[in-house]
């Protein structure tokens, strides 16, 4: 939303505003804060509102995502940062390391042969998640095994846990995130105890990484246990077989440019635009008990004649950008598809699990898709845009996910909102006509009604003063 401008009047002698027509002199004025605070408080209903209907979240992302995706569209470096998200420098050894709290978001930056160190106070009964999203410049060239590496240590410098990501085959620069976590396990007997902790941030190949700096951003989550012991053991069988791609009309829904901006989507057909080097940020409600399948498709182009190696990648990360599973596909200049492999649906025992994609899927929350075009596609077929579309499909039932003994940071993480489950109907169905005409008649009657209430009370307010 952008902010409200206002135009100054011109005032007399002594900055005194002459009185107005009808008005007796000295009589007061109706204070130019009174009318801004009515303005913000028109607009922040009409916003809840529109968030609160199917799909409402997503129309209002949307609008956003169009703005961030524009920006990044032909370059990684069009990467959209959290608002707010605090500045943080890493330290070249632990004993300068900085403080990160769970639940907070941070931007830092990378140098080539850098290896940088945050650090963490952690208590003994939480699951800490820690993510860091390496942002490079859209110029430099890059590998494809180099990318970003993230560690957590304990006070000894013993691990706790190791991920990376890597750019892939197509070697075009693009946002990559890597996670990293400090988890409290039956079993285990290392990083089990409170105390102080560390990340560390590296690149992957910095003998082959381009020499400038890559921004980054870090997030951090805790997860407490749950009030109630459950199983240790992950769950045995799942449908596993790939479902048929959804049909249906496609619905234009432009992409975010960045966790942040990502554009909330339910199960149904969306479609936009990519650019070469661009990055699309999408996310999806999932549930605990629910499963979730996603393709993407890019379209033709006029010149069929060429190749482009992985340059349709589609990824999908869980509620603390964690990656699940990813997929990529080669590029001619002839429609190409490319979908996620069949996933289990959510559960909290998945993290028993000795797969890393089955581990990935241990809560519910905000799913992300993250859909790249590689900048090589420019080479042989220009710069485009090239239709995109995103087919994305829900499985199985709600289910109720374990109490925990405390507040997960941030707040809400694990759970899903009522504006969510509009966007993500429990039967996996997408909703119909009928019943979203009339949420948007109930929520516009609601709307109305609250702006009315607002509008009255300020002009009462404005004729006492007056």
């Amino acid at each position: 939303m952008g902010r409200w401008c206002g135009v100054r009047r011109r005032t007399g002698a002594g900055g005194a505003r002459p009185p107005a027509p009808g008005r007796p002199a000295g009589a007061s004025a109706v204070r130019p804060w009174a009318t801004a605070a009515v303005r913000l408080a028109a607009v922040t209903v009409l916003l809840a509102t529109a968030a609160s209907l199917p799909g409402g979240t997503a129309l209002a992302a949307g609008a956003a995502g169009a703005a961030g995706a524009a920006g990044a569209a032909g370059g990684a470096d069009g990467y959209a940062f959290a608002d707010g998200a605090a500045r943080v420098e890493g330290a070249s050894d632990t004993a300068g390391a900085a403080l990160l709290q769970p639940g907070a978001t941070y931007r830092s930056s990378l140098a080539r042969n850098d290896t940088l160190y945050y650090r963490l106070e952690l208590d003994a009964d939480s699951d800490t998640y820690v993510s860091v999203t390496a942002v490079p410049g859209s110029e430099g060239e890059v590998t494809a095994v180099d990318g970003v590496r993230v560690s957590v240590r304990d006070a000894d410098g013993a691990s706790c846990s190791l991920g990376s990501a890597t750019f892939g085959a197509a070697r075009s620069p693009r946002p990559v995130t890597a996670w990293g976590m400090r988890e409290i396990e039956p079993r285990a007997s290392r990083c089990q105890d409170a105390g102080t902790y560390y990340v560390a941030v590296e690149r992957v190949r910095p003998q082959d990484s381009p020499p400038d700096d890559w921004d980054l951003e870090l997030t951090t989550a805790a997860e407490p246990r749950p009030r109630q012991a459950g199983p240790t053991e992950p769950p045995g069988t799942w449908d596993s077989a790939s479902p048929e791609p959804l049909a249906g009309q496609p619905e234009r829904r432009a992409g975010g440019s960045g966790f942040a901006r990502a554009t909330a989507v339910g199960q149904g057909v969306w479609q936009s635009d990519i650019r070469p080097g661009q990055t699309l940020y999408y996310k999806v409600p999932v549930d605990w008990g629910r499963q979730v399948y996603a393709s993407a498709e890019l379209g033709g182009s006029d010149d069929a004649s060429g190749y482009a190696t992985g340059a349709l990648r589609v990824g999908l990360h869980n509620p603390v950008r964690g990656e699940v599973d990813d997929a990529a596909k080669g590029y001619t200049g002839r429609p190409a598809a490319v979908g996620l492999a069949a996933l289990p649906p959510v559960a909290y025992p998945n993290r028993y699990a000795s797969s890393r994609q089955v581990g990935a899927l241990r809560f519910a929350g905000d799913y992300y898709l993250v859909v790249h075009l590689a900048a090589q596609v420019a080479d042989d077929f220009g710069d485009g845009p090239f239709g995109l579309t995103l087919r994305v499909r829900l499985r199985g039932t709600a289910e109720a996910g374990p109490e925990y003994a405390g507040e997960p940071r941030p707040k809400g993480v694990f759970e899903l909102s009522a504006a969510d489950r509009a966007v993500a109907p429990e039967n996996g169905a997408t909703r119909d006509g009928d019943d979203a005409m009339r949420a948007v008649a109930v929520g516009g009657i609601g709307a109305g009604s609250l702006l009315l209430a607002g509008l009255a009370v300020w002009t009462v307010t404005a004729r006492r003063r007056a």
